[in-house]
């Protein structure tokens, strides 16, 4: 390990994200909500607390290894959720005290859209768009973005890339170079963006909340401009939108690639992970239509339809907007919501949960045990696109979702020790492990209410979920730490 290189990256780092502080300024200026102050004083601090980490170690030009990889990303997500943190406390509206700003930016940065303000309607323009600038730099990882420029620093990118990647699979790359793959991803990423900005404002959305709800739509992360979410617009054509954009989101970057380059749309479901993901979400909004018209929640059963599609999109995604309280359903239906976000989007994509590969893989693995009783001796191979999975792609999934189990039951014994109820207990772990954001209970709304320390509690959980378990707990093994 490379304790200098470490330290030289991540204060070249905070420097480039110090930069992304003026643009909310720049809002405050052209609304005059009188919010520039605290992100000039944000800027300053994060560039010089850049400054201070690189100068000492300028010259230390080492190539990464993995070890150093890890502990990059980890210790920026972390570094940066507390410096994310700065102008929530040193604004006047909102004021908030240390254990709600730093939750409500890492948040904002794992894509999660928990937040702990109660009045959103009431924040400022430049509090609302710094919000959702948090979530679209977080959504493809602020890693990603950094691996297209450090090359050009002398710095090799692959280990972060491994580290920061989503899914499973992680050395398949778009294109040979991993600048140009980090490149290609960023591409994508603020085509559909620009795209789904433009639809919101042809739909009737301000050009304010247009930009805003698209940054968190793309990145898949739920923040609004509004207490309502999108329920606010009261509109079919918005809610249309943003389903379509949720679904392009939680797709595998890689297949929205693959699509481009063929000129084919029959790409996507091509791919058993796609298809899977689309099954999955198809099933639990049929479900909890059928729910909605037998409880009698709805007379009319357009609009049952209409918000049974978008609740069950948004929570499987992990997007976590909406348009009803799906908290006030039928538990069955509420629990159901909840449990598609445990399989969350598909792999190379900006959700969150299990990721749908991780769980196919796992019922495929199931089907060939119970053939296996049946016909022990046989030789039997799991395949994906007609490509043979290797055992230990099997074994790393199976691997990957005991830790899952193993950490959810332990986050959410943690928030019981707090005091806090079941329901929201449990809920509250799931939305943010799975960085979904709404829960059930106390948390049906906002995490305003809850203590300091399940705050911290679920910070941690936040960051564990977004970065795949592994990620964050292997920095925790002795192992690691050994020569």
């Amino acid at each position: 390990m490379h304790p200098a290189v470490i330290l030289r990256i991540t204060g070249l780092l905070l420097m480039v994200y110090s930069s992304t502080m003026l643009v909310p300024a720049v809002v405050a200026l052209i609304y005059g909500d009188g919010g520039e102050k605290q992100f000039f004083f944000a800027f300053a601090i994060t560039l010089v607390s850049g400054l201070l980490c690189w100068l000492p170690v300028q010259n230390r030009k080492q190539d990464l290894r993995v070890r150093d990889g890890f502990v990059i990303v980890v210790l920026f997500w972390s570094v940066l959720g507390g410096y994310g943190a700065i102008p929530f406390m040193l604004g006047e509206q909102p004021h908030m005290p240390l254990a709600d700003a730093v939750f409500e930016s890492i948040s904002g940065l794992t894509t999660t859209g928990a937040t702990v303000v109660k009045d959103i309607d009431s924040l400022p323009k430049s509090i609302l768009y710094y919000r959702q600038q948090l979530q679209w730099l977080g959504g493809m990882g602020i890693i990603v973005l950094a691996v297209a420029i450090l090359p050009m620093l002398g710095i090799g990118g692959m280990q972060l890339y491994r580290a920061e990647a989503p899914g499973p699979i992680k050395d398949n790359k778009l294109t040979p170079r991993i600048t140009e793959t980090a490149k290609a991803l960023w591409y994508i990423y603020v085509t559909l963006t620009l795209t789904c900005a433009l639809a919101y404002w042809i739909c009737g959305m301000s050009v304010f909340d247009a930009i805003a709800h698209s940054f968190s739509t793309v990145a898949i992360g739920g923040f609004s401009t509004h207490n309502a979410s999108i329920g606010f617009y009261d509109s079919a054509a918005i809610e249309l939108v943003t389903v379509f954009f949720m679904l392009l989101a939680g797709v595998n970057f890689g297949l929205h690639f693959l699509a481009w380059r063929r000129r084919n749309l029959f790409s996507y479901w091509q791919d058993p992970e796609f298809r899977f993901y689309i099954t999955v979400l198809f099933s639990i909004s049929v479900l909890v239509f059928c729910g909605l018209l037998l409880a009698s929640d709805y007379d009319d059963p357009l609009l049952a339809a209409r918000h049974a599609l978008f609740e069950t999109v948004a929570i499987g995604t992990t997007t976590g907007y909406g348009v009803a309280d799906f908290s006030g359903w039928h538990p069955l239906l509420a629990t159901a919501l909840i449990m598609g976000s445990f399989v969350g989007a598909c792999a190379g994509s900006t959700g969150g949960g299990i990721k749908a590969i991780r769980v196919y893989l796992m019922f495929k693995q199931g089907l060939r045990e119970i053939r296996r009783l049946i016909h022990p001796n046989a030789v039997m191979i799991i395949k994906l696109a007609n490509k043979a999975v290797p055992d230990r792609v099997i074994e790393a999934v199976w691997g990957f979702f005991g830790i899952y189990l193993m950490s959810f039951c332990i986050l959410f014994l943690a928030m019981l020790a707090t005091g806090m109820d079941f329901i929201t207990g449990f809920s509250a772990v799931a939305a943010c492990l799975n960085n979904l954001g709404p829960g059930l209970g106390e948390v049906a709304l906002h995490y305003g209410d809850i203590s300091d320390t399940a705050k911290w509690i679920l910070c941690f959980a936040m960051l564990l979920g977004r970065l795949e378990i592994f990620t964050l707990l292997v920095l925790f093994t002795p192992m690691f730490w050994r020569h």
